[in-house]
């Protein structure tokens, strides 16, 4: 489907009620618009990708030269914008004649605006009809079709060229509308084609998603507001991996979720907690994690608690196969010959207690052993490196090697089960 056209876009309701008067540019009225962008600066044509129409009331043109108002309308044609509407009779009583001259000269629509209407009026109605047309008119066809929410969920997802205007207007198109002091925090499923599993933990948090089934994942942006949920004050992130183990998630499923963002921090910031998560999930496919999940409940994890799996294997596991493996041996070497000769789980044992801040209490926990055999272990451990493992020097070289032990050991098996890493950050 073609993409909306100036002329298309002055018969809009809102644009008919600010009276618009074209003066120059009729031969031009059917080139594509592919966003409306306001600015009451004179710099405007800085953040102008092209095909444009940017509205203005006329505030950085009423103090300036008549070559400084030549060469703005110089520089709006030069980065291809598709017309300028100027609003006229508040900060402007008339269009300067060097403006509608210049305009006319270089073949710009320049339109008058003789009645007040908020420009936040004109722009939604014609970004919601540009992206009801098509997306704001790209010639790439996504597989989506007609799914609004899934189509910017996957070019959030993939870093597709986007402008905070373009994505707000598309997420309300959606339905998606996160409110002040929201934070956003993008979630990867695995284990279902339904949304339902998220649907059930936004109802819980008392938030709100925009949300799509993919053939790999669902994918979605969960919206947490201050105070949600059933305990107010808490970690946004923490509140919706809770929300997935409690109501949402069922056994089978895999629940990766990213870090959390301003709502109001921009559209990078949407793409990257959503890049996040599906990294996570696609980590938490391959790599055993070290601490084992309870058959009878979803495995739920964050970007934060795959940190450093997620730095290992930045570029993906093949490019860092054989570092990682010289930096397991220079480190681990003595445990792992002693765990090919003998039964044992010294490597796990070291990297759960690291985890854990060197707990004896909660390491014992978590792999469901005694006090005692955990001191027998650490003496191994202690004895055949030749070190002590809680010396502050060592934690961060011991933890490291023995996440890049789980990463290679995992991965070769694992990752051939799920078609290997599709790692997109």
């Amino acid at each position: 489907m073609p993409a909306l056209t100036l002329r298309e876009v002055l018969t809009l309701d809102p644009v008919r009620a600010a009276d618009p008067e074209l003066l120059t540019g009729q031969s031009a009225l059917d080139r594509p618009v592919r966003w409306v962008h306001s600015s009451e600066v004179y710099e405007g044509a800085n953040f102008l990708d092209g095909g444009e129409l940017l509205l203005t009331n006329g505030f950085g043109l009423t103090d300036t030269d008549e070559e400084v108002r030549r060469r703005y309308v110089r520089e709006l044609t030069a980065r291809g914008a598709a017309g300028l509407a100027v609003e006229i009779g508040r900060s402007l009583p008339a269009m300067p004649p060097e403006v509608t001259d210049e305009a006319r000269r270089l073949g710009l629509p320049l339109l008058a605006l003789r009645r007040v209407v908020p420009f936040v009026r004109i722009t939604e109605a014609a970004n919601r009809a540009i992206v009801a047309r098509g997306l704001s008119g790209r010639t790439v066809v996504r597989p989506w079709g007609d799914d609004h929410t899934a189509a910017l969920l996957a070019d959030l997802a993939d870093a597709q060229p986007l402008n905070q205007p373009e994505v707000e207007a598309r997420a309300a198109l959606s339905g998606f509308h996160p409110g002040p002091g929201a934070r956003l925090i993008g979630v990867s499923v695995h284990g279902t084609r339904e949304v339902g599993a998220v649907d059930r933990a936004v109802r819980t948090l008392g938030g709100a998603a925009l949300r799509a089934a993919f053939p790999g994942d669902v994918l979605a942006l969960v919206a947490v507001l201050p105070g949600a949920g059933p305990k107010t004050g808490r970690d946004p992130v923490r509140a919706v991996q809770d929300a997935f183990r409690t109501s949402a998630a069922a056994p089978g499923l895999t629940v990766a979720v990213g870090h959390a963002v301003d709502a109001g921090s921009g559209w990078l910031r949407w793409s990257e907690t959503l890049r996040a998560a599906r990294t996570t999930l696609e980590l938490a496919l391959t790599v055993p994690p070290p601490e084992p999940n309870a058959p009878q409940d979803p495995l739920v994890t964050s970007s934060r608690a795959l940190a450093l799996e997620r730095e290992l294997t930045r570029g993906g596991v093949d490019a860092n196969h054989d570092r990682l493996t010289r930096l397991v041996q220079h480190t681990l070497g003595p445990l792992l010959a002693w765990e090919a000769a003998h039964p044992s789980d010294l490597v796990r044992t070291l990297e759960v207690h690291l985890r854990n801040g060197c707990s004896p209490t909660r390491t014992a926990s978590l792999l469901h052993i005694g006090r005692q055999s955990l001191y027998q272990r650490l003496e191994r451990i202690e004895s055949l490196l030749g070190l002590e493992i809680d010396d502050p020097d060592l934690l961060g070289e011991l933890l490291t090697a023995a996440c890049a032990w789980r990463v290679v050991r995992g991965t070769g098996a694992a990752g051939a089960g799920v078609g290997g890493l599709r790692t997109v950050a």
